[in-house]
């Protein structure tokens, strides 16, 4: 299996759908198998907030990819047939031009000057990197979360780029509970007095907000009834506390903490905070007056939307929404539902559930 990791960089201004402009913005993205002679066996996966463009491994480089066991060679998105690209977000920190970035301007991070970030923006770097490349039609689109409102905003911005879309466990526009859930994370950060107004310290910041944004998102990830399940009100051992008469009790606490932990340092907050607000903002409705106009800028030869009845971050009824108004403007549209118990992060974790249909929408 061919894998490469590369650097796309815009040339010229590069203006942002709500404002602003990044002078030669870049954004990283990997590949992996082999382009067709016609150029028609590619697919573009946009990720959701957090992920860097390191879908799945390969020999040279054999780190764990966010989705391992979905892309790669007789799994359902098979680089042996398929040449598939994945791109870490504009406004990201894992080598694309964000927050952390140094403005060529400058010469120092943009920080807040970095303007007002859309999704729209991210699915424009991929049409660049499309472009780039030489690719003017691609296999299929694919999103999870985050990710599948990018699609959808990709898809209404360049119908006719594309075969087929698959959206996973994502929303048409951000509801209530999601903007509000989203605000607090922001708000934890902003308020950990290390944020400084965005301006801090490379590797430095808001530890503490971060900590606690990514344990609210924690909550939002998973369901009650895996918790259930996995925790019960199972107690730390002894050994393990701290004398603290309000420390950590329950093993449920330990296993935020320790996700907590493992997130902070890896994501700058700048970053966080600009991809969060970026999918608070997203509604395609914004692609034609309403969400059954935008939808209906979608021409996918076929859509598979899927969706979890435990995703409490982007619920179920979210995805119905999608399916019914692509069908009803007469759209080939696979809905499926999947009774994983894994809450939103079913697509990263219960493969045995996922990778049936999504192979089948690849095989079809």
């Amino acid at each position: 299996m061919k894998f490469s990791r590369n650097t796309f960089t815009y040339d010229g201004s590069f203006e942002m759908r709500r404002g602003g402009v990044l002078e030669s913005p870049s954004v990283v993205y990997e590949t992996w198998g082999e382009l067709s002679a016609d150029a028609d066996n590619a697919v573009l996966i946009f990720t959701g907030l957090s992920p860097s463009a390191h879908v799945t491994s390969a020999p040279e480089d054999p780190a764990p990819g966010w989705w391992e066991e979905m892309v790669g060679p007789s799994r359902p998105i098979d680089t042996r047939r398929y040449f598939v690209i994945c791109m870490n977000s504009l406004g990201s920190c894992f080598g694309s031009t964000g927050p952390a970035s140094v403005s060529p301007v400058t010469g120092e991070p943009y920080g807040l000057g970095f303007p007002v970030l859309a999704l729209e923006d991210i699915a424009e770097m991929g049409h660049q990197v499309l472009k780039h490349i030489g690719i003017k039609r691609v296999a299929a689109v694919v999103g999870p979360s985050m990710g599948g409102m990018t699609a959808q905003a990709y898809a209404a911005m360049y119908p006719g780029t594309y075969e087929r879309l698959l959206l996973i466990s994502t929303a048409a526009r951000a509801l209530p509970f999601a903007i509000a859930l989203r605000s607090m994370q922001r708000e934890l950060i902003r308020r950990d007095p290390d944020w400084n107004q965005g301006d801090y310290p490379p590797g430095a910041g808001p530890i503490t907000g971060m900590r606690m944004a990514r344990k609210l998102g924690m909550m939002t990830y998973r369901s009650a009834a895996e918790w259930d399940q996995r925790f019960g009100r199972e107690r730390i051992p002894s050994e393990r506390k701290s004398g603290d008469g309000f420390a950590m009790d329950f093993e449920v606490e330990s296993y935020l903490d320790a996700h907590a932990n493992k997130f902070t340092g890896q994501f700058d907050p700048n970053c966080y905070l600009y991809l969060s607000r970026a999918s608070d903002l997203f509604d395609i409705a914004e692609h034609g007056g309403s969400v059954e106009a935008g939808l209906g800028r979608i021409d996918a030869d076929k859509t598979m939307v899927i969706g979890v009845p435990t995703d409490l971050l982007f619920p179920v009824h979210q995805q119905r929404e999608i399916a019914d108004a692509l069908k009803s403007q007469g759209c080939d549209v696979d809905y499926v539902e999947l009774d994983s118990i894994n809450g939103h992060d079913s697509f990263l974790v219960d493969m045995d559930r996922f990778r049936p249909p999504i192979k089948r929408f690849f095989d079809e």
